[in-house]
């Protein structure tokens, strides 16, 4: 990628539209716009013009055309937007004379890399547009405008700023070697500051699963014996016939997922193989082991059993506090029997057949899993946030220890730790991760 190339791509979504939009940016943008409607346009101005091919005088389209000159643009250079009509003819045309014209088509995320490079972003704002792209969710949504909007950004300053403060007095101590007063002066000051500033990072760290749920979703386990209605239950909860429904035991043999929105939650919700002591087909063991697998990560499990047949002893066994007993087939009439369930489990009665507990459980689980989110504060989103966190916090420790002993190795510490911090934002250390960060976008951003 260079800067002095002009680059294109369609900024809204790929396939047939009533209208769509195609970025051009970089220095030759606002040129090549005007050889392709013939004018000069203002900027920040929306001009209803045709684009031609400068070449052979053909129409390509009517439509929009918006310049934006730089810095005061997405990617910080000069940019020009085309809104035409979504049509691959209209496009393929497009593409053949920018490229003619000297633009080239994008890669994955280079806007955004161009805005990151001019410092309209940084590394956390960034990735925070990725997840906006990506938002499923109310909260998803939320929190991605919060992580755009610099919240985690401006945290993370803070945090840098803190060390470098505790830093003045480490150096100070480097400095004057010789004034009997001066380590056990630092030490007074830098200690309790070192102190607060991992007592603030260890409660983040401890919060970063909340955050990470809301970006990741939770994945919910539907287990039990074969015939207990899980499928049932798995479309009743989809909306729709998403796993094959039939009286013959062993039926679902791989794990079917289907996604569900819970309280602005996303929720991956499996269906499994029903489990039983043993069984001769080897597709159908395979199918339960998957399904104790699946069982075993899950956030959260639900036991689905039917009344009138035993609980499979290893479903009883994988559940956890928060998880779910529920008695199927209530339509039936078979009174659920008393079981001994692990402390914190809840246990429900329902039918996927008639909808009779249906609400119940949704409301129930939709209030478990958003209990443990929130999309309010600004959060550690990404494993990479929590990497540096850690990492920052080693780095204290250790300063921490040596402050009043062994200055010069204390504010080593002190800055590493800053860079960590650092590695947040981008103000450090940004070339190590873009690739990884940039491969996740697509083209037209």
């Amino acid at each position: 990628m260079s800067a002095e190339d002009t680059i294109f791509a369609r900024a809204s979504g790929a396939g047939k539209a009533g209208v769509a939009v195609f970025r051009l940016s970089g220095p030759k943008s606002h040129a090549i716009a005007s050889e392709l409607v013939g004018k000069r346009t203002i900027a920040r101005k929306a001009d209803l013009v045709k684009f031609t091919d400068p070449a052979s005088g053909e129409i390509i389209d009517r439509g929009l055309v918006i310049l934006f000159e730089k810095p005061a643009s997405f990617t910080g250079e000069d940019v020009a937007e085309f809104h035409l009509h979504g049509s691959r003819a209209v496009e393929s045309s497009l593409y053949e004379t920018l490229s003619r014209l000297g633009a080239r088509p994008a890669e994955a995320g280079e806007f955004t890399l161009r805005a990151l490079k001019n410092g309209k972003l940084d590394l956390a704002q960034a990735e925070a547009l990725a997840d906006l792209i990506d938002a499923e969710t109310t909260q998803q949504r939320m929190q991605a405008l919060g992580q755009l909007d610099g919240r985690l950004s401006a945290v993370a300053e803070g945090w840098r700023a803190q060390i470098l403060r505790v830093l003045v007095p480490l150096e100070a101590d480097i400095d004057f070697p010789d004034e009997d007063d001066v380590p056990a002066a630092i030490a007074a000051r830098a200690g309790p500051a070192i102190d607060q500033l991992k007592d603030e990072l260890t409660a983040y760290l401890s919060d970063s699963g909340r955050a990470r749920t809301i970006r990741e979703g939770v994945s919910i386990a539907v287990i039990g014996a074969p015939n207990a209605g899980k499928s049932s239950l798995i479309n009743a909860l989809a909306g729709s016939d998403v796993a094959i429904v039939s009286d013959l035991p062993g039926t679902t043999r791989d794990v079917i997922e289907t996604r569900l929105d819970l309280g602005g939650v996303l929720a991956s919700v499996a269906d499994t193989a029903g489990l039983r002591e043993a069984t001769e087909d080897a597709i159908e063991a395979e199918g339960m082991a998957r399904a104790r697998a699946r069982a075993q990560s899950a956030n959260i499990r639900v036991l689905l059993a039917d009344p009138s047949s035993d609980l499979p002893g290893d479903g009883v066994a994988a559940l956890r506090p928060g998880d779910y007993l529920v008695w199927s087939k209530s339509d039936l009439g078979s009174p659920p029997p008393k079981v001994s369930a692990p402390a914190g489990v809840h246990i429900l009665c329902l039918s996927a057949k008639t909808g009779v507990g249906m609400a119940e459980f949704v409301e129930s689980i939709t209030k478990n899993v958003s209990r443990e989110t929130s999309a309010d504060a600004p959060a550690l989103t990404r494993a990479r946030h929590v990497k540096a966190v850690e990492d920052a916090l080693a780095a204290l420790e250790r300063a921490r220890v040596n402050v009043d002993r062994v200055p010069e190795l204390a504010a080593e510490d002190a800055r590493l730790a800053a860079r960590a911090l650092g590695t947040i934002t981008g103000a450090v250390g940004v070339e190590d991760v873009l690739g990884e960060i940039f491969s996740s976008f697509c083209i037209g951003k």
